[in-house]
């Protein structure tokens, strides 16, 4: 079986050229430059969390995750993780744009939530990474849904149990998600079927550490987020003695 050729990053890399494999696309460099110019000019709400959306984003589109994220749908995945669950909330609170109308908190989730089962559809996901095009539709949707859900959750006039209901959703349809991806008994991401054995790993085993890293891993974020609004919370409610 052939491998299924991808747009963007390059290449699937193997483990002998994985460290010099860096993205140096320039419409990308030029965005995130812009982005830390911005971010510099002390135009967001939140250098540092600013500053950290802007290195992860270098991390999961510059660095070589990026062209082992084209051999193994695990590191897709971990791109996918990083993206919507560290770089969205980080730009939540870097750009809260507090004059933008935040929209209902529950349609935004379940949009967010439908992203995420699409683009991790096998069809849908082979055609994402098909076309550059299609490939920044698969980000910019999933980024900007994100982004929206998490700026709904940190809103000041956003109820705590409102925002704690949003964050368990988010964990039980990832983690639904990756439990189906787990105990799929086929490989279904027919586009790393060659590229695996290069890293040690057959298509079912990365489709199984894929499934595991949804399930698991990608609920360390939320949680967090769901004990720091808790806390949060209760500082308000407790009177200072």
């Amino acid at each position: 079986m052939q491998n299924f050729p991808v747009a963007y990053c390059g290449p699937a890399s193997v483990p002998a050229s994985f460290w010099i494999r860096w993205n140096t696309d320039p419409l990308l460099l030029g965005a995130l430059a812009a982005l830390a110019f911005v971010v510099a000019r002390g135009r967001s709400a939140n250098a540092r969390a600013g500053w950290a959306a802007i290195a992860l984003m270098a991390v999961i589109f510059v660095s070589p995750l990026c062209a082992l994220s084209s051999a193994l749908f695990s590191a897709r995945v971990t791109h996918h993780i990083i993206l919507i669950a560290a770089v969205a909330p980080l730009l939540a609170i870097a750009f809260p744009m507090p004059r933008l109308a935040n929209p209902p908190l529950a349609p935004v989730v379940a949009a967010h939530a439908c992203f995420i089962w699409l683009w991790h559809a096998p069809g849908l996901y082979a055609w994402g990474l098909s076309t550059v095009p299609a490939y920044w539709l698969m980000q910019i949707t999933l980024l900007g849904s994100a982004w929206l859900m998490w700026r709904g959750i940190f809103a000041p006039s956003v109820q705590t149990g409102a925002a704690l209901i949003a964050l368990v959703a988010t964990i039980g349809h990832m983690g639904l998600l990756g439990a189906l991806i787990v105990f799929a008994p086929v490989p279904l991401y027919a586009v790393h079927f060659e590229t695996t054995a290069a890293w040690g790993l057959t298509p079912l085993a990365d489709q199984q550490l894929a499934g595991l890293l949804m399930w698991v891993l990608a609920m360390v974020p939320y949680l967090i987020a769901g004990l720091r609004i808790v806390w949060s919370g209760l500082r308000v409610s407790v009177p200072h003695l």
